[in-house]
């Protein structure tokens, strides 16, 4: 395919013809928008998520638990099983953890590097032979903006998503030559269930709500759609020459400096 005609198709309802994508955390949220649009564009889809689903769009739900290795491999086999491939892997799933250094104890910390960062490499691992026979192979990672800045009340979950984007360029180092391009989005604050829970456990919510729309230079969230476009994008077959790249939706965030009003 040439350079030209790669372009051409980025977007297009045949983008992903033929290809097989796995979506880990696909149940709800920026898993399940990268899902749908991902159909959209002719893929075939597999959600992976703890429970089972019932799904309108065509997708096929299958439960897994990222931080159990058997259940992972049982997961891409089943896939592989009903496809014959694995094209594209979509890290998704993962948990947060709010409180400061003194509110988290060993057993917190095992259980979100757990799921953040060596969920990751378990499912690559799994389907990395599968990727290797791929003409369109791609690993897209879900990092956060958490990553890229010093957060308040985020120090685990910021380690862990430091951990994401490390672990992102290192593979896309190492899988370069087997033609797997490894990317990851790095999203802002998302109006997705993690917020929605924590602004429920607020005193007001609704004042909490416009509190954090206030922190964000568009002055809103970003939306689970607007994530999940972005994570299409890495993932195209269209962007051969994108690897190693850590896309920033956040809504400026990460990368501008607003004066106060006047």
């Amino acid at each position: 395919m040439t350079g030209s005609t790669a372009l051409s198709r980025q977007g297009s309802a045949s983008e992903f013809e033929g290809l097989v994508v796995v979506v880990t955390g696909g149940a709800s949220g920026i898993g399940l928008a990268t899902s749908q649009l991902l159909r959209t564009r002719a893929a075939r889809v597999a959600c992976l998520d703890l429970g089972p689903q019932d799904f309108a769009d065509d997708l096929l739900p299958l439960v897994c638990d990222v931080r159990s290795t058997a259940s992972v491999n049982s997961a891409i086999d089943a896939v592989v099983s009903h496809w014959g491939r694995v094209d594209v892997v979509v890290n998704n799933a993962g948990v947060e953890a709010r409180g400061t250094i003194l509110d988290h104890d060993d057993d917190d910390w095992a259980r979100v590097l757990d799921v953040n960062v060596t969920g990751m490499a378990r499912v690559v691992r799994a389907a990395l032979p599968h990727l290797r026979r791929s003409p369109a192979a791609a690993v897209v990672n879900m990092c956060s903006v958490a990553a890229l800045r010093g957060m308040q009340q985020l120090p685990l979950y910021s380690a862990s998503k430091g951990a994401v984007l490390a672990l992102t360029r290192a593979l896309a180092a190492d899988l370069l030559h087997d033609g797997i391009r490894v990317c990851g989005v790095s999203p802002g604050t998302v109006d997705s269930p993690w917020i929605a829970r924590a602004l429920a456990s607020s005193d007001d919510p609704a004042a909490a709500l416009e509190r954090l729309k206030a922190r964000q230079p568009l002055g809103r969230l970003i939306t689970p759609a607007e994530v999940a476009a972005a994570i299409v994008f890495l993932a195209s077959p269209a962007m051969g020459a994108l690897t190693g790249v850590i896309l920033p939706v956040d809504g400026g965030i990460s990368g501008l400096h607003l004066s106060s009003p006047a």
